[in-house]
């Protein structure tokens, strides 16, 4: 484990949910999602001077394709910073490996100041839901342990706590209480972070803040009962990280733009 850095913060960005295709014209509920990732991502670099970890939570594709990753590493190649990646259900993990294969994108503990950067594959393959299994709780519990005097960030794809969405809360994390357990036992997670459901949110608990960021492409309506698709602007969170233990995070989205949204579609 690398010595502690004295740094006041850490910045850290989440882009979530991109859903790119193979084809860079590929619509989502009808929004240009290569194009809407275009300009969340100049809204990043207009409004963040230092990034010192950009996070991408699951979704980046929704093809699975080798040509959509590709596609997704070079726009983010904009950012000169650190970068992490892993799957969420729509994502094809052999093709996520190879665009990945010699860089540490994978690699799921990052340590940045005071902080430690717990990263989880919450992903089943060919289904929506999400479930941790064993080798990443065990991951999870080894990480905490051997996190010192760190503070703790954990990521993942699907919502751990409930959301008041009926059926998003159906497609969560199904063993969620697993991964709450392991964290009871220990006072050094500060975080927990994903994507998946497409909305903003952010509670407190326990002790930790819980936190979801927006999609770059299409938003889902929030505490809907059943699939709703929001008129809210694509977006990503940001969050700093004290060396306290403190955090600061919001949300911003992209202004002044009109998307193309199909409303009439009840399913992605």
């Amino acid at each position: 484990m690398e010595p502690l850095k004295k740094m006041p913060y850490v910045t850290l960005v989440q882009l979530s949910d991109s859903h790119l295709f193979a084809d860079e014209a590929g619509r989502l509920l009808g929004m240009d999602t290569d194009d809407s990732l275009q300009q969340v991502i100049s809204g990043v670099l207009a409004e963040q001077s230092n990034i010192d970890l950009l996070l991408c939570t699951g979704d980046i594709s929704q093809d699975g394709s080798i040509a959509s990753y590709q596609r997704f590493s070079e726009m983010v190649n904009a950012f000169n910073a650190p970068k992490r990646w892993f799957a969420g259900n729509h994502d094809e993990r052999l093709a996520l490996q190879q665009i990945c294969a010699d860089t540490d994108w994978l690699e799921p503990v990052y340590d940045i100041g005071a902080w430690r950067i717990v990263l989880l594959d919450s992903s089943v393959a060919k289904k929506v839901h999400g479930e941790l299994a064993k080798d990443q709780l065990a991951l999870l519990e080894r990480a905490l342990v051997d996190a010192g005097d760190r503070h703790v960030l954990i990521g993942l794809h699907h919502h751990p706590v409930p959301i008041n969405s009926r059926w998003m809360d159906k497609i969560g994390l199904h063993n969620a209480a697993d991964m709450l357990s392991i964290i009871s036992r220990y006072d050094n997670v500060k975080a927990v972070i994903w994507g998946h459901v497409h909305q903003e949110v952010d509670q407190q608990f326990d002790g930790i803040r819980w936190l979801a960021a927006p999609s770059t492409c299409v938003q889902f309506t929030p505490h809907s009962e059943d699939f709703a698709v929001d008129d809210k602007a694509p977006g990503y969170r940001w969050l700093r990280l004290y060396d306290d233990g403190q955090l600061q995070t919001a949300v911003s989205r992209v202004e002044d733009i009109d998307f193309e949204i199909d409303y009439s579609i009840k399913g992605y």
